[in-house]
């Protein structure tokens, strides 16, 4: 079984958690403006509407996250020498938000179930949108 969604929009990572104490005891917690909230909230409505659920098995998850080159990479008609190869996002952020989504949307039990992780990060081409595309199957 494969579940495959495509989230469109600027990918986001996961931010650090804050940390503040409240009687002496330490509490982390990420700011309710951050727009990590907007961006899960996305993944949740695609894999929500997708109408499929991943059994409690074994899972590999793929992540492709596609980020929009800013315009200050670009040359008239080509791509500055310059310009970075790739976004400078961390893997394991882009992922973290990803899993807890598909949590929140039901659509496995746990990301605990994910034995294989891959996070793939590039800048979209000058034609092409800015998107996240998840794959999911069952570990063979």
């Amino acid at each position: 079984m494969d579940i495959v969604l495509e989230v469109p929009g600027q990918p986001v990572p996961q931010p650090r958690a804050r940390v503040t104490t409240r009687g002496g005891h330490g509490h982390a917690y990420t700011e309710k403006s951050h727009k990590i909230y907007v961006y899960r909230q996305a993944i949740e409505l695609v894999a929500r509407a997708s109408g499929q659920k991943m059994p409690r098995v074994p899972s590999v998850i793929s992540i492709v996250a596609v980020f929009e080159r800013p315009k200050s990479h670009w040359r008239k008609h080509d791509l500055k020498p310059t310009a970075p190869l790739w976004p400078n996002a961390d893997g394991d952020d882009r992922a973290k938000g990803v899993a807890d989504a598909l949590t929140d949307a039901q659509l496995w039990i746990d990301d605990d179930q994910a034995v294989f992780w891959q996070c793939r990060k590039r800048f979209a081409a000058r034609d092409e949108k800015p998107r996240t595309i998840i794959t999911i199957r069952e570990d063979a």
